[in-house]
């Protein structure tokens, strides 16, 4: 019998179920209802009594009702006698609100890792978070997995003739630089001036791109505003093609529409969030095995570094 249990929010079932076929441990049952006026209702339906318990549940959209869904489930596992809680949080919410960015505002990715604490987990796994810092927002481990080893691997199987690795903004730049210390590609940056949340205006570019076929790294996509006018200024100024690899493909409000419009060649993005839309542009990676890998490593006292040292 195995020492541990995997359970599942409603966020993205499909990935925890992908993620227990590759520890080939079946997803735990457990029952989530709401009532009429919205409260979330969960039940445990199988004994955790001295089981580490994983669950597997992206605060995606809608966020709040994924992460107090999150927040009562661990409160069931804590009440029923788990010897241990990880949270699988492989896209986490309000990691962009990780600074006091204007007066009077507040950092809720803080409050978040202090929500989750005081539910009662043990240790976090995410991947790619939007600023790594929030990892120092908890006084519990954190592993924070690098998207890149998804992204790298198959960059280096499309053949490119004369690549070369973007930032779409300077706070991306030590993301860009680690893509392209990987793939021995040289680096450009998009500068950008944002007036407000979600609306970016790209400036220039930072770094020569004619002739070149660029591959901008992000850690996620929301709008799609800032990709496809960076996108734009890329190719104005020469360059052949434009890909992205972002990890969390947040693709909210106009995402799609822009996406589909723009001269953005290819989205690429890991399956952390379920789509909700479809786009020829988009190509979908699965996170699922660095995820599944990390909790068999972790469950056997095993480094969790080596699985992204090429």
């Amino acid at each position: 019998m195995s020492k541990y249990k995997l359970f599942s929010g409603t966020a993205n079932p499909e990935f925890a179920k992908k993620v227990g076929k590759y520890l080939n441990v079946e997803v735990g049952e457990a029952s989530i209802n709401k009532f009429s006026d919205g409260e979330i209702s969960v039940q445990i339906k199988e004994s955790v009594r001295g089981q580490d318990v994983f669950i597997v549940q992206p605060t995606c959209a809608p966020t709040n009702d994924h992460l107090m869904e999150l927040l009562i489930m661990i409160d069931a596992l804590k009440r029923s006698s788990a010897a241990s809680i990880s949270a699988v949080i492989p896209y986490y919410g309000y990691a962009r609100q990780d600074r006091k960015a204007a007066p009077r505002v507040p950092i809720s990715a803080k409050l978040v890792a202090d929500m989750l604490e005081a539910a009662g987990i043990d240790r976090m796994i995410t991947i790619d978070l939007h600023a790594a810092q929030i990892q120092g927002f908890f006084n519990i481990p954190v592993d924070n997995l690098y998207g890149s080893v998804l992204f790298v691997s198959h960059l280096r199987s499309k053949n490119l003739k004369n690549p070369i690795i973007a930032s779409p903004d300077i706070g991306g730049v030590a993301r860009a630089r680690s893509y392209a210390d990987k793939l021995g590609y040289d680096l450009v940056i998009v500068d950008k001036k944002r007036e407000k949340a979600n609306v970016a205006e790209v400036m220039n570019i930072i770094g020569d791109v004619e002739g070149k076929d660029v591959i901008l790294v992000d850690d996620m996509v929301d709008t799609a505003g800032t990709l496809v006018k960076a996108a734009e200024v890329l190719k104005s100024k020469g360059a052949t093609s434009v890909m992205a690899c972002c990890t969390h493909g947040v693709l909210s409000g106009p995402a799609f529409d822009r996406i589909n419009a723009g001269t953005l060649d290819e989205l690429i993005i890991s399956d952390t969030i379920p789509m909700h839309g479809k786009s020829d542009k988009i190509t979908v990676l699965s996170a699922t095995k660095i995820i599944g890998e990390t909790i068999r490593r972790i469950t056997h006292n095993e480094s969790v570094n080596s699985i992204f040292i090429d």
